[in-house]
């Protein structure tokens, strides 16, 4: 159990069976009554944020969350297939629960899933990926990084846009968390 003195951005919590992270919180300590504290919550399964208020000394229960370092396998239908590092276990993981994570998923990636009571919700990639482009309109003589963009389709299925003079078959580095071009790898 967590007390509001414990309460920091990032901690996670369990409200009414679901599991919840700490967006945002202040300690308030008006002049007259109690003091108590704000918080922002999202939601870790369906990504809703609520803003809930607790009286000072409240205790709020500890999610059961877990966090395992796997790799991904395959796809199986509209699951994934993932192992873990450390038991070789397998795990099927829905495509809902993947989110946006498959679009920049390669076989053999290592993965962190978030377990809540011994089911996955949701997967964590690496923050770079290194993918290459499987598809895009071919550059032109004279194009410049900063002359603009185009889209171009990863190998995973992806689309993003690049700079003019990226080529298919070039390999990029991917930020996962906005889906944006870094840069382009030399090989």
């Amino acid at each position: 159990m967590y007390s509001t003195s414990d309460f920091r951005t990032g901690l996670k919590v369990e409200i009414n069976g679901d599991p919840y992270i700490m967006v945002y919180f202040q300690h308030v300590k008006p002049g007259k009554g109690g003091a108590f504290v704000r918080t922002k919550l999202k939601n870790m399964i369906s990504q809703a944020v609520i803003e809930k208020t607790f009286r000072s000394g409240e205790k709020v229960k500890r999610a059961d969350i877990e966090e395992k370092d796997m790799s991904y396998l395959y796809q199986d239908g509209s699951n994934y297939v993932m192992m873990d590092n450390d038991t070789y276990e397998q795990t099927y993981i829905s495509a809902a629960t993947m989110a946006d994570a498959v679009n920049y998923l390669k076989e053999n990636m290592d993965v962190k899933a978030i377990i809540f009571k011994g089911k996955p919700i949701s997967v964590e990639l690496p923050i770079f990926v290194e993918l290459a482009v499987a598809e895009t309109d071919p550059g032109v003589k004279g194009d410049t990084a900063s002359g603009g963009s185009k889209p171009a389709t990863l190998e995973t299925g992806a689309v993003i846009q690049v700079p003019l003079f990226i080529n298919a078959g070039d390999v990029l580095k991917i930020d996962t968390r906005s889906g944006e071009y870094i840069e382009r790898v030399q090989k």
